[in-house]
């Protein structure tokens, strides 16, 4: 609570000493995928580990954002919520998550602009689709990692398309019936993001 009252106090101040302030809806479509599927294997045999990277999916987000102008250099926050799909050989993992990005931006050429920051996010849930295995938790709920992109601002309407990675791994753990079904699967994302936003 203390965190969201500060949070709120920061952007009351940006509001007021800022020169143009919008606050508006956002949602789009985002095409990814999660990081590395790992075969645990057997060590008491010898069934060896095995990798895979994971097929891009077509996901989606949606929420809100605010936009604090000063002199051509703006900072936008968001809070979305984010669905992202991956397709493994052995089962669909779906991760579902809260995003907060925190970027600065810069008015380059008429409506283009550039953008780039931090991105929080907030794991709601990682689940499994078309397979008996199941999986644990992921290691950490929140995480940070990194937004990078360009948009198109007409009048209210807004377009965005940007890259979304990751700093450090985020694995969770997936149980088989028979040791050499043991599995991890690294949760960070790294997708491009595309979304159309309107001004309220």
């Amino acid at each position: 609570m203390k965190k969201l009252m500060i949070l709120a106090f920061i952007f009351t101040g940006l509001g007021v000493s800022a020169q143009n302030t919008s606050f508006g809806l956002k949602g789009g479509l985002n095409y990814g995928a999660t990081g590395e599927y790992q075969s645990v294997g057997d060590l008491t045999s010898d069934v060896a580990s095995s990798f895979e990277d994971g097929e891009n999916k077509t996901g989606f987000h949606a929420g809100l954002f605010a936009q604090f102008e000063l002199l051509g250099i703006f900072i936008q926050p968001e809070i979305l919520y984010t669905e992202l799909n991956t397709e493994y050989s052995a089962f669909d993992y779906k991760l579902s998550k809260i995003d907060a990005p925190v970027l600065v931006g810069l008015n380059v050429l008429g409506p283009l602009n550039i953008k780039a920051g931090p991105s929080f996010q907030y794991i709601l849930k990682n689940e499994l689709e078309n397979t008996q295995l199941t999986i644990g938790d992921v290691e950490k709920d929140i995480t940070v990692g990194y937004q990078l992109g360009a948009g198109l601002d007409l009048g209210k309407l807004g377009f965005d398309v940007r890259y979304e990675g990751a700093f450090s791994e985020n694995t969770a753990f997936g149980l088989g019936e028979t040791a050499e079904e043991n599995f991890s699967v690294d949760s960070r994302p790294s997708q491009w993001i595309f979304s159309v936003s309107y001004a309220l």
